[in-house]
Protein backbone atom coordinates (compact mmCIF):
# COMPACT_ATOMS: atom_id res chain seq x y z
CA UNK A 1 0.00 0.00 0.00
CA UNK A 2 2.74 2.48 0.94
CA UNK A 3 4.60 1.82 -2.31
CA UNK A 4 1.42 2.33 -4.37
CA UNK A 5 0.86 5.76 -2.84
CA UNK A 6 4.42 7.09 -3.14
CA UNK A 7 5.30 9.16 -6.20
CA UNK A 8 8.21 7.81 -8.20
CA UNK A 9 11.26 10.01 -8.80
CA UNK A 10 12.14 11.16 -12.35
CA UNK A 11 15.28 9.03 -12.55
CA UNK A 12 13.33 5.86 -11.73
CA UNK A 13 10.40 6.48 -14.07
CA UNK A 14 9.78 4.35 -17.15
CA UNK A 15 11.33 5.63 -20.37
CA UNK A 16 8.10 5.56 -22.37
CA UNK A 17 8.02 6.07 -26.14
CA UNK A 18 8.54 8.81 -28.70
CA UNK A 19 5.25 8.43 -30.58
CA UNK A 20 1.73 8.92 -29.30
CA UNK A 21 -0.59 5.96 -28.84
CA UNK A 22 -2.94 5.32 -31.81
CA UNK A 23 -6.33 6.95 -31.34
CA UNK A 24 -9.43 8.00 -33.22
CA UNK A 25 -9.82 11.78 -33.48
CA UNK A 26 -13.59 11.81 -33.11
CA UNK A 27 -15.51 12.19 -29.85
CA UNK A 28 -17.86 9.22 -29.55
CA UNK A 29 -20.59 11.28 -27.85
CA UNK A 30 -20.14 14.85 -29.12
CA UNK A 31 -18.83 14.08 -32.61
CA UNK A 32 -16.13 16.76 -32.30
CA UNK A 33 -12.37 16.31 -32.79
CA UNK A 34 -10.51 15.51 -29.58
CA UNK A 35 -6.99 16.28 -30.79
CA UNK A 36 -6.21 19.31 -32.91
CA UNK A 37 -5.24 22.97 -32.70
CA UNK A 38 -8.51 24.30 -31.37
CA UNK A 39 -9.86 27.73 -32.46
CA UNK A 40 -8.96 30.73 -30.30
CA UNK A 41 -12.52 31.10 -28.99
CA UNK A 42 -12.00 27.93 -26.94
CA UNK A 43 -10.02 27.52 -23.73
CA UNK A 44 -8.76 24.33 -22.12
CA UNK A 45 -7.93 22.92 -18.71
CA UNK A 46 -6.95 19.51 -17.32
CA UNK A 47 -8.67 17.96 -14.30
CA UNK A 48 -7.87 14.79 -12.36
CA UNK A 49 -10.71 13.43 -10.20
CA UNK A 50 -9.79 9.77 -9.90
CA UNK A 51 -10.84 7.22 -12.54
CA UNK A 52 -10.96 9.14 -15.81
CA UNK A 53 -13.95 7.25 -17.25
CA UNK A 54 -16.45 8.84 -14.88
CA UNK A 55 -14.58 12.15 -14.85
CA UNK A 56 -14.95 12.54 -18.59
CA UNK A 57 -18.66 11.63 -18.59
CA UNK A 58 -19.25 14.20 -15.85
CA UNK A 59 -18.10 17.04 -18.10
CA UNK A 60 -19.07 16.14 -21.67
CA UNK A 61 -22.76 16.88 -21.03
CA UNK A 62 -22.13 20.43 -19.77
CA UNK A 63 -23.30 23.14 -22.18
CA UNK A 64 -20.29 24.99 -23.54
CA UNK A 65 -17.96 21.98 -23.56
CA UNK A 66 -16.62 21.60 -27.09
CA UNK A 67 -14.79 18.34 -26.56
CA UNK A 68 -13.23 16.10 -23.91
CA UNK A 69 -10.50 13.47 -23.88
CA UNK A 70 -8.93 11.23 -21.27
CA UNK A 71 -5.23 10.84 -20.78
CA UNK A 72 -2.26 10.96 -18.47
CA UNK A 73 -0.40 13.96 -17.02
CA UNK A 74 1.68 15.16 -14.11
CA UNK A 75 4.45 12.58 -14.41
CA UNK A 76 7.64 11.92 -16.31
CA UNK A 77 7.11 9.11 -18.85
CA UNK A 78 6.32 10.27 -22.42
CA UNK A 79 3.33 8.65 -24.16
CA UNK A 80 2.68 6.02 -21.46
CA UNK A 81 0.24 3.13 -21.74
CA UNK A 82 -2.51 2.40 -19.23
CA UNK A 83 -0.73 -0.54 -17.61
CA UNK A 84 2.41 1.55 -17.23
CA UNK A 85 0.50 4.35 -15.51
CA UNK A 86 -1.26 1.86 -13.21
CA UNK A 87 2.11 0.42 -12.23
CA UNK A 88 2.97 3.69 -10.51
CA UNK A 89 6.21 3.86 -12.47
CA UNK A 90 5.38 6.92 -14.61
CA UNK A 91 4.36 9.54 -12.05
CA UNK A 92 1.25 10.33 -14.10
CA UNK A 93 -2.31 10.61 -12.85
CA UNK A 94 -5.48 9.85 -14.83
CA UNK A 95 -6.92 13.10 -16.17
CA UNK A 96 -9.56 14.56 -18.46
CA UNK A 97 -8.84 17.35 -20.94
CA UNK A 98 -11.66 19.87 -21.29
CA UNK A 99 -11.94 22.20 -24.27
CA UNK A 100 -14.69 24.72 -23.64
CA UNK A 101 -16.19 28.00 -24.81
CA UNK A 102 -15.80 30.60 -22.02
CA UNK A 103 -18.65 32.65 -23.48
CA UNK A 104 -21.00 29.78 -22.61
CA UNK A 105 -19.46 28.09 -19.56
CA UNK A 106 -16.97 29.82 -17.27
CA UNK A 107 -13.91 28.40 -15.60
CA UNK A 108 -15.54 29.12 -12.22
CA UNK A 109 -18.48 26.90 -13.19
CA UNK A 110 -16.15 24.10 -14.25
CA UNK A 111 -14.16 24.44 -11.03
CA UNK A 112 -17.40 24.22 -9.05
CA UNK A 113 -18.20 20.91 -10.72
CA UNK A 114 -14.63 19.70 -10.17
CA UNK A 115 -14.63 20.39 -6.42
CA UNK A 116 -18.13 19.08 -5.73
CA UNK A 117 -17.99 15.83 -7.70
CA UNK A 118 -15.04 14.13 -5.99
CA UNK A 119 -13.27 14.12 -2.63
CA UNK A 120 -10.15 16.30 -3.01
CA UNK A 121 -8.86 15.43 0.47
CA UNK A 122 -7.93 11.77 -0.11
CA UNK A 123 -4.36 12.07 -1.33
CA UNK A 124 -3.24 9.20 -3.56
CA UNK A 125 -6.66 7.62 -3.89
CA UNK A 126 -10.29 8.21 -4.75
CA UNK A 127 -12.67 5.92 -2.91
CA UNK A 128 -11.70 2.30 -3.49
CA UNK A 129 -9.22 3.27 -6.22
CA UNK A 130 -5.81 3.50 -4.58
CA UNK A 131 -2.57 4.68 -6.18
CA UNK A 132 -0.72 7.76 -7.40
CA UNK A 133 -2.66 7.56 -10.70
CA UNK A 134 -5.86 8.53 -8.86
CA UNK A 135 -4.64 11.72 -7.19
CA UNK A 136 -6.62 14.92 -7.57
CA UNK A 137 -5.15 17.65 -9.78
CA UNK A 138 -5.77 20.81 -11.76
CA UNK A 139 -3.32 21.62 -14.56
CA UNK A 140 -3.83 25.03 -16.16
CA UNK A 141 -2.44 26.69 -19.28
CA UNK A 142 -2.08 30.21 -17.89
CA UNK A 143 -1.14 32.10 -14.76
CA UNK A 144 -4.63 33.62 -14.62
CA UNK A 145 -6.31 30.21 -14.60
CA UNK A 146 -3.79 28.99 -12.03
CA UNK A 147 -4.57 31.94 -9.75
CA UNK A 148 -8.31 31.31 -10.10
CA UNK A 149 -7.84 27.63 -9.31
CA UNK A 150 -5.85 28.46 -6.17
CA UNK A 151 -8.52 30.93 -5.02
CA UNK A 152 -11.24 28.33 -5.58
CA UNK A 153 -9.25 25.80 -3.55
CA UNK A 154 -8.89 28.25 -0.66
CA UNK A 155 -12.61 29.01 -0.75
CA UNK A 156 -13.62 25.35 -0.79
CA UNK A 157 -11.05 24.43 1.87
CA UNK A 158 -12.74 26.74 4.36
CA UNK A 159 -16.09 25.06 3.82
CA UNK A 160 -14.61 21.57 3.97
CA UNK A 161 -12.96 22.37 7.31
CA UNK A 162 -16.27 23.59 8.68
CA UNK A 163 -17.77 20.24 7.66
CA UNK A 164 -15.02 18.21 9.35
CA UNK A 165 -12.91 17.31 6.33
CA UNK A 166 -9.09 17.46 6.36
CA UNK A 167 -6.87 19.55 4.07
CA UNK A 168 -7.30 19.45 0.30
CA UNK A 169 -4.51 17.47 -1.36
CA UNK A 170 -5.24 18.56 -4.95
CA UNK A 171 -2.12 19.31 -6.97
CA UNK A 172 -2.45 22.62 -8.87
CA UNK A 173 0.20 23.70 -11.37
CA UNK A 174 0.77 25.19 -14.83
CA UNK A 175 1.72 23.72 -18.21
CA UNK A 176 1.79 19.98 -17.65
CA UNK A 177 2.01 17.88 -20.81
CA UNK A 178 -1.15 15.92 -21.61
CA UNK A 179 -0.73 12.47 -23.18
CA UNK A 180 -3.83 10.96 -24.80
CA UNK A 181 -4.90 7.59 -23.44
CA UNK A 182 -5.60 4.57 -25.61
CA UNK A 183 -8.61 4.77 -27.94
CA UNK A 184 -10.70 2.30 -25.94
CA UNK A 185 -10.53 4.60 -22.90
CA UNK A 186 -11.85 7.62 -24.81
CA UNK A 187 -15.52 8.26 -23.90
CA UNK A 188 -15.55 4.79 -22.31
CA UNK A 189 -18.86 5.25 -20.48
CA UNK A 190 -20.46 6.48 -23.69
CA UNK A 191 -19.44 3.25 -25.39
CA UNK A 192 -20.12 1.13 -22.28
CA UNK A 193 -22.99 2.78 -20.35
CA UNK A 194 -22.94 0.16 -17.57
CA UNK A 195 -19.19 0.49 -17.03
CA UNK A 196 -17.49 1.05 -13.68
CA UNK A 197 -17.33 4.56 -12.20
CA UNK A 198 -16.16 5.23 -8.63
CA UNK A 199 -16.75 8.99 -8.47
CA UNK A 200 -18.25 10.49 -5.31
CA UNK A 201 -18.27 13.99 -3.88
CA UNK A 202 -18.00 15.07 -0.25
CA UNK A 203 -21.57 16.35 -0.11
CA UNK A 204 -20.23 19.83 0.67
CA UNK A 205 -21.41 22.46 -1.83
CA UNK A 206 -18.89 24.79 -3.38
CA UNK A 207 -19.72 28.38 -2.27
CA UNK A 208 -19.85 29.79 -5.79
CA UNK A 209 -22.52 32.39 -5.12
CA UNK A 210 -21.54 33.61 -1.67
CA UNK A 211 -22.49 37.21 -0.95
CA UNK A 212 -20.93 39.79 1.33
CA UNK A 213 -22.36 39.15 4.82
CA UNK A 214 -22.38 42.91 5.49
CA UNK A 215 -25.04 43.44 2.84
CA UNK A 216 -28.74 42.82 3.61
Amino acid sequence: MKKATELITPEKALTGRQTALPMSNRHFVLGTPISETFPDKYASIIFGLGCFWGSEKLFWSIKGIYTTAVGYAGGYTPNPGYEEVCSGQTGHTEVVLLVYEPATVTLDELLTTFWQEHDPTQGMRQGNDIGTQYRSCIYTNSQEDYDNAILSKEKYQEHLHHSGFPDITTEITINKTFYYAEDYHQQYLGKNPSGYCDLWGTGVDFPMHETDSTNP
